[in-house]
Order: structure tokens, then sequence, then C-alpha cells
């Protein structure tokens, strides 16, 4: 693991922020901008070799920033081990590479967080809803500051419990 750190802090100093190692699993944090040149690296690099992106996700954390982070969960089929990279995305400029280019795989989970907690990912070739009505504008639902209720959908439908009986 630490040779997959060095290996990474060697070939993008100006993007590496910091590296933790927890449950055996190594988590590096980099700089959004240098997001693509990272994941290149870990791909391409034979000696790395994560050929399987397997999640990509973000969380909000609503008092701090920035304000997101964007997570991608690595694994390497040749080599068996797995790595987990952050970045972090500020909300006033809410958007970030996409590596569609690299990992085909990340299409589908790019526009998922596109959808549900409004990070735009540049360069994204069909960046669209993809859980919501195209028509919908009511925010973000996987945003903490999201009412738990909705925002007034419900209002719309009749009393059920009045039906009941």
């Amino acid at each position: 693991m630490q040779n997959i750190s060095e290996k990474i802090k060697a070939a993008c100093p100006e993007g590496f922020i910091s590296e933790k190692v927890a449950y055996g699993e190594l988590t590096l944090e980099v700089e959004r901008d240098h997001i693509l040149k990272v994941c290149n690296l870990v791909r391409n690099d034979p000696e790395l070799d994560f050929d399987m992106l397997t999640d990509l996700c973000s969380v909000d954390f609503p008092n701090e920033t920035p304000r997101f982070e964007v997570v991608y969960h690595f694994y390497s089929l040749e080599r068996n081990h797995r790595l987990r990279i952050k970045a972090r995305v500020p909300e006033e400029d809410c958007r970030i590479d996409s590596v569609v280019s690299i990992w085909r795989a990340a299409n589908f989970m790019e526009r998922e967080v596109y959808d549900m907690m409004g990070i735009s990912f540049n360069h994204h070739p069909d960046l669209r809803r993809i859980l919501m009505t195209e028509d919908y504008d009511e925010g973000f639902p996987l945003r903490k500051d999201f009412p738990v209720e909705g925002k007034g959908w419900r209002d719309s439908f009749d009393n059920l419990s009045s039906d009941a009986g």
C-alpha cells in the first residue's frame, strides 16, 4: 500500500493532499483539479493496474468547506488490491472532471451523483438526470439540507388515512 501512495505522490505532488490506511485499505485525498491525472496514473501504470472502478459516490458535509466530497473506489483484478480516492468539491463551484474517459463504468455513477447531489462532471458524455424526472427542479434529494419529508409533493395526494376506514 505504501508503494501505491508513494507512486501517486511522486507523479502528482501538487495534487496529493493526504493518505490514510484503515482496516487494511488505503484512502488518498487529492485536489479535485488533479483527479484526471491521478486516475489516469492508477489505471494505466502497470505497477498499480486499477482496472476496475467499483463505485463512485459523494458525501455532503454541510458544515465544512469544501462542502462535498466525491469518492472513488478502485480494484485491481491482477494485483488483488483496493484503493479509495477522495476529492473535495466546493458548493459555490460544484464540479469536478469526469472519469468516464478512463472507466466507462463511471457514466451512470456520475449521473447519479449529479442527479442526487448536484455535482457536475466536466466533459461527461451525457450528463442528465438518471433517477429523478427531467423536469424535477426542487433541489437535490441526497443533500443534508433537503427536507426529509420532501418538498411538498405529498400535499397533492388525498389523505389516505381517512379512506382507510
